[in-house]
């Protein structure tokens, strides 16, 4: 993205370091992407391009309180000047209205919607706060989806249509049926269907719905089979954090 601080090697969508990393595939898919073989619908021949941090131990609690972090080593000082100008109060953290005013210094707004889901993409908690370890991989993360977005947005409208974020989503590896991409794209289309396509914004809500819902799926599908037995309690703390956020 325009204007944003750079990510050094090795940052793929927020991701830890790659021995650090997790990894996935398109959940459902016939051929996953790259075309590369896959025994299950979770095989291990694609590396999850989030590299999102685990979403917990089944049942945790989605508003435990922020641990401590600090930059990482190497972190561009761009990131370090940004991260203190929205930390307005010098708490050492960042609320999600001081991030999403931060986003906005780079020429793209964000919903308060979509910088939450990326504080709980990267914190595993709804607090609403993140420290300078996690503002740094929003940051990073940023650039990447950027690319992506723009990589499907062949016709630069500045909008992908239902097509489009089909195939955006399996180059991310998730593979959903054309009924529920028609409901994503119902869903995130800012005007109610009527475009029937998303704009940037709701594109990375859109990933993160489905990646928070999938890796939470694949914790109790442990056959990979592709199906799963949920508890009341273990679905309520599935769904919920995705829409509180």
């Amino acid at each position: 993205m325009a204007g944003y601080p750079q990510n050094p090697s090795g940052y793929n969508y927020g991701a830890p370091p790659p021995s650090q990393q997790y990894y996935s595939a398109a959940y459902g898919a016939a051929p996953p992407p790259y075309g590369q073989h896959q025994q299950s619908p979770y095989a291990h021949a694609v590396a999850s391009p989030y590299g999102a941090p685990s979403y917990g131990a089944p049942l945790s609690s989605p508003f435990a309180a922020l641990l401590p972090s600090t930059f990482p080593p190497g972190t561009d000082p761009n990131v370090i000047a940004c991260f203190q100008m929205a930390d307005l109060d010098g708490s050492g953290a960042v609320d999600d209205n001081e991030l999403q005013r931060s986003l906005s210094a780079y020429n793209q707004s964000f919903s308060i919607r979509t910088v939450r889901l990326l504080m709980y993409h990267f914190t595993n908690n709804n607090t609403r706060k993140i420290g300078p370890k996690d503002f740094t991989q929003v940051f990073y993360s940023l650039q990447n989806w950027r690319a992506n977005f723009e990589k499907f947005d062949r016709d630069r409208s500045g909008r992908i249509d239902a097509l489009e974020l089909r195939e955006a989503l399996a180059s991310l590896g998730f593979s959903v049926s054309h009924f529920v991409l028609d409901l994503l794209v119902l869903k995130f289309d800012k005007t109610g269907g009527m475009n029937k396509a998303i704009e940037y914004d709701h594109f990375i809500e859109c990933c993160l719905v489905v990646k928070g819902l999938t890796e939470k799926f694949k914790e109790k599908d442990t056959a990979y089979s592709g199906y799963a037995t949920f508890s009341y309690e273990a679905f309520m703390l599935t769904v919920l954090p995705l829409l509180i956020a």
